[in-house]
């Protein structure tokens, strides 16, 4: 039987204010929260509300034998509960069938995986600690920003534990092998390989409303005998694509809606199942081992990482922001931290793309920017505040290695002093227990343990508490 799966991708970025160079120094808060609400609020209740109670309803009609999978972003999550708290309902409500898979992936949809390993592997469980919090789901299969993947990176995701992750099937890797299969990475052989077949998911997302399309128009059971014709030996068929696409690209006006509510019924005449990718993975075995020894991703012509790091400005500007990862991560102020996740997003190089349309581009008609160089300037301006106020807490003049030390000696003092509160809270607590023979009041034993010698076991001394009792009296002759 022809395995389907569907995958629907959530992402939306913090957006940037209009941020002047004279705001440096002056503004710290560096986000449009007016575009983030109404942008946000659109798309939730033109395609991710009505996508959703879509699914809810395909899984219903079918007996749950609909199933699929969901990729969302720790931001897209954030300003979902900010925005539209309804919808997470609704994907909770979806986890909560068993028919739903939570993937992996970046808190911040960025671009650690290409710049900082440890960045990238603390992106993620960020991610999925939020996953389980929220919807009580583990991911066990990894999607990275825009499906970037090559041999390094797989042996990251490997290392963090994941089995299989779902990444591009682009020509130039393939060559003349088909997505259609389980494969496995070649430099991590126990990671496992799902591929996204780009013409069958550009068939729904790019030309369902396309006129001009020789196959206009597409209907459910014209799209089903397509996956049954396939070879019967093609084991399964992974379809990627953003969940705006239901909606928003795609208006309700055009039949969207209810050409997704008729593939089950028809993949049931047709013999095709929809299953989840830890479902393929389980029942399927790998045919063959792929190489990819230069990053991949879904974007452009190319699939290659060029969207984000293809000129000199998005390349001058991801060297800066990374720069400073490991002073951020030493420090405890939230406020630096939620700007370092929010600055990463991959959306802020993306709109500094200088590639035409002549390569399959179409970054300026997602950029809130009139240029590459708008996005870059604005973007600069932003990580030059923010530089600031890592500096202030960290100055440039410290060395990371010397920066470390002094850390750490903080670190094991504050430890220390726990300990010692520790110590001397059971000894008040001795003390308040101690038997009534006691010869000295219990108050004056209190006073005596807050002014008590005691020392941390590491230097060698072990707690004392010395009482003694006030000397008598004399008589007078």
């Amino acid at each position: 039987m022809k395995s389907v799966c569907f995958y629907f991708k959530i992402h939306q970025p913090f957006r940037l204010k209009r941020y002047r160079f004279f705001d440096i120094g002056n503004d710290h808060y560096y986000y449009d929260d007016f575009a983030n609400d109404e942008i946000v609020s659109r798309l939730a209740q033109t395609s991710y509300i009505p996508m959703a109670e879509t699914l809810l309803k395909m899984i219903e009609e079918s007996n749950r034998e609909f199933k699929c999978a969901i990729s969302i972003s720790g931001t897209a999550i954030e300003q979902l509960q900010l925005y539209v708290p309804e919808f997470i309902e609704l994907l909770k409500k979806l986890a909560d069938t068993g028919c739903v898979e939570f993937l992996s992936g970046t808190f911040s949809h960025g671009l650690a995986s290409l710049e900082d390993p440890e960045e990238f592997i603390r992106q993620v469980k960020v991610h999925d600690d939020i996953m389980q919090r929220l919807f009580g789901v583990k991911p066990k299969v990894f999607a990275n920003t825009e499906l970037i993947y090559d041999d390094e990176i797989a042996t990251l995701i490997a290392g963090m534990g994941f089995k299989t992750v779902l990444t591009e099937g682009a020509k130039h890797i393939l060559g003349w092998k088909s997505p259609n299969y389980l494969y496995q990475s070649a430099s991590a052989p126990e990671l496992k390989l799902l591929l996204t077949n780009n013409k069958l998911a550009d068939d729904i997302a790019l030309n369902f409303n396309n006129t001009a399309w020789d196959e206009y128009p597409l209907t459910a059971d014209k799209y089903i005998d397509w996956l049954a014709s396939l070879p019967e030996q093609e084991q399964v068929v992974n379809l990627y694509m953003s969940m705006e696409t239901f909606g928003s690209f795609l208006p309700k006006d055009s039949g969207i809606f209810d050409f997704m509510r008729a593939l089950p019924r028809f993949a049931k005449e047709k013999g095709v199942c929809f299953t989840t990718p830890s479902d393929v993975v389980a029942k399927l075995k790998p045919v063959d081992m792929i190489s990819v020894p230069f990053p991949i991703s879904d974007i452009d012509e190319a699939r290659d990482v060029s969207a984000w790091k293809g000129n000199e400005l998005q390349n001058e500007a991801l060297g800066k922001l990374y720069a400073t990862a490991e002073r951020v991560n030493l420090c405890t102020d939230r406020r630096l931290k939620q700007d370092w996740e929010y600055l990463q997003s991959s959306d802020h190089f993306y709109y500094m793309s200088t590639k035409n349309m002549a390569d399959g581009a179409s970054h300026a008609a997602f950029s809130p920017y009139d240029s590459p160089f708008a996005a870059f300037t604005n973007y600069m301006n932003v990580l030059a505040d923010f530089i600031v106020r890592v500096e202030e807490q960290y100055p440039e003049e410290i060395d990371n290695e010397e920066l470390n030390s002094l850390l750490l000696t903080i670190r094991n003092q504050a430890a220390e002093i726990n300990e010692l509160n520790k110590e001397v809270k059971t000894l008040r607590n001795n003390i308040l227990n101690a038997d009534d023979s006691t010869n000295a009041p219990k108050d004056e034993l209190i006073e005596v343990a807050k002014k008590g010698d005691v020392e941390s076991p590491k230097r060698g001394r072990k707690p004392a508490i010395k009482a003694t009792k006030k000397p008598a009296a004399k008589k007078s002759k």
